[in-house]
């Protein structure tokens, strides 16, 4: 068989996720810290846990109907209401998805056509892009600088916007760098795009875990929750990846194509899944903030660690990321990062698996215990000091 002949060939021109790379070396290696990957180090709260062990006990392993549980896209429409100030028709205008990443796709799908551009601020997170070429549109990277906070600014969003521009991603707490929009920035934002035929994909999956502001959904301004579709999930605020749960919130002209797609090539998200996150939405605001409560704390160790060492490092706002500049030890991100985990056994990731403009930095998630971080950071200065 002539496997290169006959595999697809837009499949081949993407790239493996620079994420897991770094995520299966480290997998494999005795006394290895990761500070790879996005996963909260919490044990899903109990709680939410018992629901799901109750809905199995009662024999409820049936499919859902496709846009999931109505229970839950009533809460969701509760949720979205109190929380970020949205009114969303649980019927007609949510779908409850396979992971916020599922959602992603489905947006991108039902709004593009080949040839169509998506703009991607960068760095971000891995999927925009792989999503936006497998959908046959050409992602348009807008590169987005350490001295804005990592901010989406107005003036780069005019300077991109063309006659094929179609949907904007707005990826905000951002992973990787931990950057926030206000409202004002949202605002500038918005006024780009009230008279343009453009959409925005409005990834908010961070948007509870926020340090010193609430988070605001650019949906919520005048003029935007028509042109906006809302994506989110149970993964980060609820420490619920492996539950695989996310939800998109769109006008129904919208969620009507996004539904043909997840129907034909998900039917439903897991039955046992959407219970539990029926508990989490109804009482689980609690657990949202203790746990952010400790994030918040562990970012300012693992900031001020960065910043000790000679690593300048941005404050985070938002997420659990911080994004360090490895630019003064003369190594490439990706040099950094294996030199670290072949010398020190700590695991980080390139700035470059989220876009070139991440060259010069590396990722190093928070999410994981503050022995573990401060453990790291011991050895990533052993590695600067075997340097200088």
């Amino acid at each position: 068989m002539n496997y290169e002949q006959l595999l697809s060939e837009r499949v081949k021109t993407i790239q493996p996720s620079g994420i897991r790379k770094f995520f299966d070396i480290v997998s494999e290696m005795k006394d290895a810290i990761s500070l790879g990957v996005g996963e909260p180090d919490f044990v899903t709260p109990w709680h939410i846990r018992e629901e799901a062990i109750y809905s199995l006990e009662r024999g409820r392993t049936y499919y859902t109907s496709n846009a999931g549980l109505m229970e839950l896209r009533k809460e969701l429409s509760r949720y979205m209401e109190r929380r970020v100030n949205l009114s969303y028709d649980p019927a007609k205008e949510i779908l409850v998805t396979v992971g916020g990443s599922e959602a992603i796709d489905l947006c991108i799908r039902a709004l593009v056509n080949p040839g169509d551009e998506v703009l991607v601020p960068e760095p971000s997170f891995v999927c925009y892009k792989p999503c936006a070429v497998l959908a046959g549109a050409v992602a348009v990277p807008l590169v987005t600088k350490n001295e804005d906070k990592f901010k989406l600014t107005k003036q780069a969003l005019l300077d991109a916007i063309t006659p094929k521009t179609k949907l904007l991603v707005l990826p905000y707490p951002n992973n990787p760098t931990g950057g926030i929009m206000t409202k004002e920035d949202l605002e500038e934002i918005a006024s780009v795009l009230r008279d343009k035929n453009i959409f925005v994909l409005s990834d908010e999956i961070y948007g509870e875990l926020t340090y010193g502001r609430e988070h605001v959904s650019i949906a919520s301004l005048p003029g935007m929750w028509e042109r906006t579709i809302v994506v989110n999930g149970f993964s980060k605020s609820y420490a619920m990846t492996g539950w695989r749960l996310g939800w998109a919130a769109a006008p129904k002209e919208i969620m009507e194509q996004m539904m043909k797609i997840h129907q034909y090539a998900i039917m439903c998200a897991p039955t046992a899944s959407q219970y539990a996150a029926v508990e989490a939405v109804k009482n689980g605001d609690d657990d949202i903030a203790r746990m952010r409560e400790e994030y918040n704390y562990r970012r300012r160790v693992i900031v001020d660690g960065f910043n000790k060492m000679g690593l300048s490092c941005f404050e985070p706002e938002g997420a659990f990321y911080v994004f360090p500049s490895v630019e003064s030890t003369g190594l490439s991100s990706g040099d950094f990062a294996e030199n670290l985990l072949m010398q020190e056994k700590i695991a980080v990731v390139p700035g470059t698996a989220f876009g070139d403009s991440g060259e010069g930095f590396i990722r190093c998630s928070y999410a994981y215990s503050i022995a573990n971080i401060n453990e790291a950071l011991e050895r990533i200065g052993r590695f600067l000091d075997g340097r200088r």
